[in-house]
């Protein structure tokens, strides 16, 4: 099924261990007059670049791969600054987005050695008039990297069925993060544990759209998915309502133009601005090169969908809280790949005080994984039998 179109996906670049990148701390930001200051100290002296961002306004501070270790309780804004953000940006490199709610201009962007060989990174905005700001804006034009998706290691002969976990934000995505536990990290040990289960039963082969604290663009996350031809491509979330903590329980979603309501739509619009957090601009998906052919393969694909969706909203259900709208479906770009299935789970509110304490126990991510992978292992047994049962009827 998904070798129906051919494959986009090329090699990726492996990271090197956290523990050889430099290290950011001591955190400050400040206000003089119309100059907003953000400095850190690093343990070692290292290239930065930075530009600013039109829609929405912000500066863009790029600099090798960096392990930020700053404290919770640093202050995050300042003057026009409303907040600014930091994390893994590809294998190679790392990134601070600063958020600004008025337009300013970079007076100083530079990490100057000091004593000890350590590094001092000082961004220096200034406050500026709009046409000024879009006229900086407009002069440095950074296309979106290449973040290769991993080429496919599926060996000649390969009889076991690919399954792609896609745990969702990164690196300088966290997500919703509510009392400093932030859904990257929540998602991250879901995939890993969904993964250890399924390869203990020696019949998936099992590829993660990241393994790691790494950002991964919606675009690469698609590709990754066709480029390893999978038969499943099953995207892991924990979302947040901020004016609604008594909503709560888990909620499968599928893709479709049309969403089956407001709330649906909503979470939509949301994970679909995963890239303009990192300071991508972003084009929804695919384009359709193929015509008919593509049309065929999202019909059908959409037909394994509905039913995988049911099954794991079945199988779910018998674990764990659910919403009370279970299945539900929107127009997510993580699920555009036209060749394969692919679902959404959201494991529950981080917002919801009894959902985020769930989200954190060893126990119920056990229950929640045994489900998930119970609903793997009867689709596909459901799939061998009708193909059986065609077999059949063609003798």
């Amino acid at each position: 099924m998904a070798g129906f179109l051919p494959a986009l996906a090329q090699p990726k670049s492996e990271p090197r261990p956290q523990s050889e990148y430099p290290v950011a701390t001591d955190a400050r930001i400040e206000q003089n007059g119309e100059t907003v200051r953000l400095s850190m100290m690093l343990s070692a002296s290292v290239a930065v670049d930075a530009w600013v961002q039109a829609s929405p306004d912000r500066v863009i501070v790029e600099l090798p791969s960096t392990n930020f270790q700053i404290q919770s309780s640093a202050k995050r804004s300042a003057g026009f600054v409303s907040g600014y953000r930091y994390g893994l940006f590809t294998a190679d490199k790392a990134r601070i987005i600063i958020d600004l709610a008025h337009p300013a201009t970079i007076a100083k962007a530079e990490v100057k050695t000091v004593r000890g060989g350590f590094g001092e990174l000082t961004i220096e905005l200034k406050k500026t008039a709009r046409a000024d700001f879009l006229a900086e804006a407009g002069k440095v034009l950074k296309p979106a990297p290449a973040i290769p998706a991993p080429a496919s290691a599926k060996a000649a002969g390969e009889t076991r069925r690919t399954i792609v976990i896609d745990p969702g934000h990164g690196g300088i995505d966290p997500g919703a993060t509510v009392a400093a536990i932030a859904e990257k990290a929540v998602v991250l040990a879901f995939g890993k544990a969904l993964k250890e289960q399924l390869e203990g039963n020696g019949r998936y082969r099992i590829v993660m759209t990241r393994d790691d604290d790494r950002f991964v663009s919606l675009g690469d996350r698609v590709q990754i998915g066709r480029g390893e031809q999978a038969d499943l491509f099953i995207s892991i979330h924990a979302d947040s309502l901020t004016q609604a903590q008594e909503v709560r329980g888990a909620t499968v979603y599928t893709r479709s133009e049309r969403a089956t309501d407001a709330e649906a739509a909503r979470l939509a619009a949301k994970e679909n601005e995963a890239d303009a957090v990192a300071g991508l601009e972003t084009s929804e998906e695919l384009q359709d090169v193929a015509g008919i052919l593509m049309d065929l393969a999202r019909r059908e694909t959409r037909t394994f969908t509905g039913v995988f969706a049911r099954n794991l909203v079945e199988k779910l259900g018998g674990s764990i809280k659910m919403h009370k709208i279970p299945l539900r479906s929107a127009r997510f770009w993580v699920l555009s790949a036209p060749d394969v299935p692919s679902v959404l789970i959201e494991l529950g509110y981080m917002s919801s005080p009894k959902d985020a304490e769930l989200l954190n126990s060893p126990e119920w991510r056990g229950k929640a994984v045994t489900a998930v992978s119970a609903a793997i292992d009867d689709y596909f047994a459901r799939e061998r039998a009708s193909v059986g049962k065609a077999a059949e009827s063609r003798n």
